[in-house]
């Protein structure tokens, strides 16, 4: 797959309002400062494809981005601190879940959390969802240029105990500013999103 093609399609408010052609998505989740529209921006090396900002919380639609014809990367709403509205974050809660359980086209789910304040209480929601359903979960530990080495590799240990009781998980170390664990995330995405070889 060549990511750096990747284009936006469209912003979704609800189900209805995502692409009809897609065979097979990959959503990107995590709470609003994990680096979710950073992380895009260097898989597709495209600074200015998924909305950064200084405020959490930007990303209020669920975002398609077409790689290849039916394949798509959605980066979904920002969870946690956002200065919104509770009436929006609700809104925004039940856009959301209704995606997650229902939107057939997607194989995967990247979540991405701070390596420094890893899994809080609704990064361990969505990874007992992805289990639940049996839906293959990537856990991004992003920010990885903020701690030095010997102590990422600490919490890189941390979180792999962590996620022990969870078969359907994978892990790793990332960071945007290094362009570190790039090669990793884009064999997860090809994985995913490359057509099922016909037997």
């Amino acid at each position: 797959m060549n990511y750096r093609n990747a284009r936006f399609v469209t912003s979704a408010a609800g189900l209805s309002d995502c692409p009809q052609d897609s065979l097979r998505e990959v959503a990107f989740a995590g709470r609003s400062n994990a680096g979710k529209s950073s992380a895009i921006n260097v898989l597709t090396a495209q600074n200015r494809l998924a909305r950064t900002s200084k405020t959490p919380g930007r990303t209020q639609l669920i975002n398609f981005f077409g790689v290849e014809e039916g394949r798509y990367l959605v980066d979904l709403p920002g969870y946690g601190y956002a200065k919104v509205p509770l009436s929006v974050k609700d809104q925004w809660q039940e856009h959301l879940e209704r995606y997650l359980n229902e939107r057939q086209a997607l194989v995967g789910l990247v979540l991405l959390t701070d390596i420094r304040h890893a899994f809080k209480d609704f990064d361990l929601m969505m990874i007992r969802w992805a289990a639940q359903t049996n839906l293959p979960i990537h856990v991004m530990l992003t920010k990885a240029d903020k701690l030095k080495r010997g102590a990422a590799q600490n919490a890189l240990l941390a979180a792999r105990k962590e996620l022990e009781e969870f078969p359907n998980a994978s892990l790793q170390l990332f960071s945007s500013l290094q362009r570190s664990g790039l090669d990793t995330l884009e064999a997860v995405l090809d994985r995913w999103l490359s057509p099922p070889v016909e037997s």
